[in-house]
């Protein structure tokens, strides 16, 4: 980011000592919202508070973030500072400035944060009924300081009345037509411009990466040799949209409720939210969109696969609320998940799953959803770490979690070798003894995924991995010309 700063003239330089600095918090100081992270560290804590919000806001603000403080206690490691301002705030300290943090949030937050920081001579923050935002903020700083006794640094619509009382105005990360203004109606000082969120970043959001695990819509298709049938794939690319709009949705309500936990997390603390990039308050409005645009092209399909979908959503929020700190079950929901996916495929293109397919995907994606874990904890243990932040794994279960996963997987390979000898397959193929080259190409892939988990060499997801990995794309398209020659 670049810091645009204005030289101060003589008489500014020689009055600043005497003149505080003033700083807001949220979007100012850091890149964030400690109310609304708060309130979604409270939520993911207990669902059912979400209905005692409305109730605690009727009594006004300052109680509200009162009923809050009194709740919740944020760990504020890996906080999104705003760097560069920080550094200029250091540059104002040893100019003999006085810093005077003064922020809506309650005063507990408030404390913590300039504690950390080490950098503010004073704090002023919400509490004892006092809301102290937009006109109350103004009030109590000139009460404190004068008519115009201070300096401003703030980011926000509820600033502007502050800026244009304020000696001199700082604008921190604000929209153009906000910094216009201020540049209008206050005395603008610096300027320390918002750092646009490219497109990339809404879609690393999204994680579009993840949606590579919604090809398994069309495993139903493959199975049953219907390559031709334009119908079917149409609906199954309809379904897939579908399926990811909606998936999407959960990433982003998932990366949301974790903030704090990814903060801890060497590679989840860069996700959009976690870091700062993204407001939180755009993750909230992506939810619903990507909701709606699931549900419009669900109306093009049976309506078995939206009832799967939504079964999926539902457990799928269920795993973010709750689920996923339960060992064991964590996993085998992580399975079910993946094979929910099968099922809407059939259900989409109106096609069969067979027990077989049903018993060997759950199986193999047990190994997969273990592979996952045992990554993160092999992670955890390179940085010192005994436990997974927000799992209920720890590092000494690393040897039964390779045990467990190396055998589900090698399971899915004993029920593919029995299928393989069904009537069935040897009704469908003109050649079904071919097919059998898939038992080892299986054995040595999934053989390669753990040597690879054990050597913390793989994706935070396995099927990412193997959708980027040159050996799984080898093997994939050697079972494809299998499947060719066979039939």
């Amino acid at each position: 980011m670049t810091n645009l700063e204005m030289l101060p003239n003589a008489e500014d330089t020689a009055s600043a000592p005497q003149i505080p600095l003033v700083v807001a918090l949220n979007g100012t100081l850091i890149r964030g919202n400690l109310l609304l992270e708060s309130i979604i560290l409270l939520v993911k804590r207990s669902l059912p508070t979400i209905f005692l919000l409305p109730v605690w806001l009727m009594g006004g603000k300052a109680a509200f973030k009162e009923e809050i403080a009194r709740r919740v206690s944020l760990n504020l490691s890996g906080l999104p500072f705003n760097l560069p301002f920080i550094e200029h705030l250091r540059r104002q300290k040893a100019r003999g400035v006085r810093l005077i943090l003064a922020t809506g949030t309650h005063e507990t937050l408030a404390r913590k944060v300039a504690d950390e920081l080490g950098l503010f001579d004073d704090v002023l923050a919400a509490g004892n009924g006092n809301n102290l935002t937009g006109a109350q903020k103004l009030a109590a700083l000139q009460r404190r300081f004068g008519a115009t006794g201070f300096d401003y640094a703030g980011n926000g619509p509820e600033d502007c009345l502050i800026w244009r009382a304020a000696r001199h105005a700082t604008v921190v990360d604000a929209p153009r037509r906000l910094v216009a203004w201020a540049g209008q109606n206050a005395d603008v000082e610096h300027v320390f411009p918002r750092q646009r969120s490219p497109l990339a970043l809404y879609l690393r959001a999204l994680r579009v990466h993840q949606w590579l695990k919604n090809i398994l819509l069309f495993v139903p298709l493959i199975t049953a040799l219907r390559f031709s049938d334009f119908a079917a794939l149409t609906d199954l690319l309809i379904g897939f949209f579908a399926f990811s709009f909606c998936a999407s949705s959960v990433y982003v309500v998932n990366d949301i409720i974790d903030i704090a936990d990814d903060r801890l997390h060497p590679n989840k603390r860069n996700r959009p939210f976690a870091s700062g990039a993204l407001p939180i308050t755009h993750g909230i409005a992506m939810v619903p969109l990507l909701l709606v645009a699931s549900g419009v092209l669900c109306l093009f399909l049976p309506w078995q696969f939206a009832a799967i979908l939504g079964v999926y959503y539902v457990a799928t929020v269920a795993y973010t609320f709750g689920l996923k700190r339960m060992e064991a079950i964590d996993i085998v929901t992580l399975a079910l998940l993946y094979t929910t996916r099968i099922f809407a495929g059939g259900a989409a293109a109106h096609l069969p799953i067979s027990i077989w397919l049903l018993t060997f995907s759950i199986f193999l994606f047990l190994s997969l959803a273990i592979a996952k874990r045992y990554t993160e904890l092999i992670l955890m243990r390179k940085n010192g770490r005994q436990k997974s932040s927000g799992r209920g794994y720890r590092v000494s279960d690393l040897p039964m979690l390779r045990a467990m996963g190396v055998g589900t997987g090698y399971a899915a390979a004993v029920v593919l070798a029995v299928y393989l000898d069904t009537p069935h397959v040897r009704a469908a193929y003109t050649e079904p003894a071919l097919l059998w080259v898939f038992v080892p190409i299986l054995v040595l892939w999934l053989t390669r995924i753990w040597i690879k988990t054990g050597r913390a060499e793989m994706h935070d997801d396995p099927l990412i991995f193997a959708a980027r990995d040159r050996v799984s794309l080898t093997f994939a398209v050697l079972c494809g010309a299998v499947i060719g020659l066979a039939l």
